[in-house]
């Protein structure tokens, strides 16, 4: 449904085969999910420099919005980190952390990247999932995940931090961490290294305890809730927050919000227009690469610009429901499919049960240690910590290690958007750098074939008078030089050559430039006596060629095929 105008129907694609299977399946996977939501969902809202209940908030209607406008079956749409991070970064110079403006602008912002994503959903601009290379995401969220670690050690030792980049905190942290609060840094460094080995051993345990690869894995997963009821029991058994003084979440509302739309200023949105689209373009990528990597497990397929809307929606929702921007997790949406979530409705389950909780229950998690929530960051943040992969990509392009370390650095020292501006800037310069140093070969004839491959890659034949040289980029004003020095150097190396024959096989565009320059090279080529000829160019090229003076005017002829070339010129 990725190409017609069906794709913007109502009627979401996963409907089609919905049966009361599916349902049940969905009921189940909503139920296992909640458990996870509700604890990310505090975490990730006080990660934004936000109220708890926003994260609360931001799990119930963009859930439902998604629901109807997605295209996955099995993502699972909420806060999540790098957002979140995202979010604390836009609002932190423009308000205190925590205050009603803070929230306002956080609506905001949700309000600006769900109206940016609609607007692509609606000009069917899908391609730009592409947009970021996986250097510049993978530095991205190496840099973040180093940036959120930092920013958490503070509550999770129960100090005060100031700072909103990685060598501001990095500064801070020292000073700040020889005031840690005891009971606070006890249950943290507890609950720390509790959920290290949950994320390490939990798995393997179950299964050898007789559990199921499927349903161990999903029991390790949900070690994080296990985690937060334990500590909330701890800490109301022992009154932890009154008498030793652990920093707790707090009142939380028992009702639903009220839906309305932020207060609009020209100037606030001003000022968050450019981080809302930062926002919806890392969110949207991130979710979509994570739609993709679970539908291919089903044989299935996303349509990018249907998780545009879907995408879009929610976030409008949260913004008039009191949330936070929101997009697809990676860890609750792994933990839907391995539940067995066949539909979106999955999550609405999930919402519905959150309200539940938040009606009913909400009073359980006012007491839950702020430091637990800290070390429920923390620890799933390391995962994207990987110094191989850096190593890796660097032994294999130096440019791609480049961007990766460029925009980590980046994230770190000027901030989440300078981090991505950065690492785009550096991949868009390494793209055109390499295009300004295509790869040239002299070529020859594979002896009893019609053949021709490079003269220092294989055993050819080659002739006197004849110089063949096959081009292997598009041809336009960053390259065009190379060539000419190129061709300099083999005649330099080949004097007798009275043919030059340009092979271009792998040139898909000429642009004006390369083809003034073309005609110059045939003018002082004929000069010498030397004839210029072309040799297998594409038809969209040739087309493109028929229509200027350089047919006319060169010295030699244009050639369906390499080995038509050499025959005519040996004849």
């Amino acid at each position: 449904m990725a190409g017609g105008r069906a794709g913007f129907a109502w009627r979401p694609p996963w409907l089609n085969g919905y049966n009361g299977a599916s349902a049940r399946q969905d009921l189940v996977a909503g139920l296992v999910v909640v458990m996870m939501l509700v604890p990310q969902s505090l975490a990730y809202a006080l990660l934004a420099g936000l109220p708890a209940e926003a994260g609360l908030y931001a799990s119930i209607l963009p859930i439902v919005a998604y629901a109807a406008f997605g295209s996955s079956r099995t993502l699972a749409v909420g806060p999540v980190a790098v957002v979140s991070l995202m979010t604390a970064s836009a609002i932190a110079p423009l308000a205190a952390t925590g205050s009603p403006e803070a929230v306002g602008l956080a609506l905001l912002l949700a309000l600006l990247s769900g109206g940016l994503l609609i607007l692509c959903g609606v000009l069917r601009l899908g391609v730009i999932a592409h947009l970021l290379s996986h250097p510049v995401v993978n530095g991205f969220m190496a840099g973040s995940a180093v940036l959120i670690i930092l920013g958490q050690l503070f509550p999770l030792f129960g100090v005060q931090g100031h700072g909103h980049t990685g060598l501001s905190l990095a500064i801070a942290l020292p000073s700040a961490l020889a005031g840690a609060h005891p009971a606070t840094a006890l249950m943290g460094a507890v609950a720390v290294l509790t959920l290290a080995l949950a994320r390490r051993y939990l798995g393997p345990l179950l299964r050898r305890l007789g559990l199921k690869p499927g349903a161990a894995e999903m029991g390790a997963r949900l070690a994080p809730m296990c985690v937060v009821l334990v500590a909330i029991a701890l800490t109301a058994l022992m009154n932890l927050d009154q008498d030793a003084g652990v920093a707790v979440v707090g009142s939380l509302p028992s009702s639903l919000p009220s839906l309305g739309l932020p207060t609009l200023e020209l100037g606030i949105l001003q000022a968050l227009l450019l981080p809302a689209g930062a926002i919806a373009l890392v969110g949207f990528i991130e979710s979509v690469s994570v739609a993709q990597s679970l539908a291919m497990r089903e044989r299935e397929q996303i349509d990018p610009n249907r998780e545009l809307l879907g995408l879009g929606a929610a976030n409008v929702m949260a913004s008039l429901a009191g949330g936070l921007p929101v997009t697809g997790g990676l860890s609750r949406s792994v933990v839907n499919y391995a539940a067995g979530a066949r539909s979106p409705l999955a999550g609405v389950v999930s919402a519905l049960a959150l309200v539940v909780i938040l009606l009913n229950v909400s009073e359980l998690f006012e007491r839950l240690p702020k430091c637990v929530l800290a070390a429920s960051i923390i620890v799933p943040m390391t995962s994207l910590l990987n110094p191989a992969d850096l190593r890796r990509m660097w032994s294999y392009s130096p440019p791609d290690g480049l961007a990766y370390l460029a925009t980590a650095l980046g994230v770190l020292t000027l901030g989440v958007e300078a981090g991505i501006a950065l690492g785009v800037a550096l991949s868009l310069l390494t793209v055109v750098w390499q295009a300004s140093q295509p790869h040239i070969a002299v070529i020859g004839r594979v002896p009893g074939t019609e053949q021709y491959r490079n003269v220092k890659r294989a055993e050819v034949t080659t002739w006197p008078h004849i110089l063949a040289l096959r081009v292997d980029e598009n041809l336009f004003f960053g390259n065009i030089s190379t060539l000419e020095h190129a061709v300099q150097e083999a005649l330099a190396a080949q004097p007798t050559a009275g043919h030059v024959i340009l092979v271009l096989s792998s040139v898909s565009h000429i642009d004006a430039t390369a083809l003034e320059r073309l005609l110059e090279m045939n003018h002082r080529l004929a000069a010498r006596q030397i004839k210029l000829h072309l040799a297998e160019v594409k038809g969209p090229v040739l087309d493109q060629l028929q229509r200027t003076s350089l047919p006319a005017e060169l010295g030699g002829r244009v050639f369906r095929f390499t080995h038509e070339a050499f025959s005519a010129l040996l004849d």
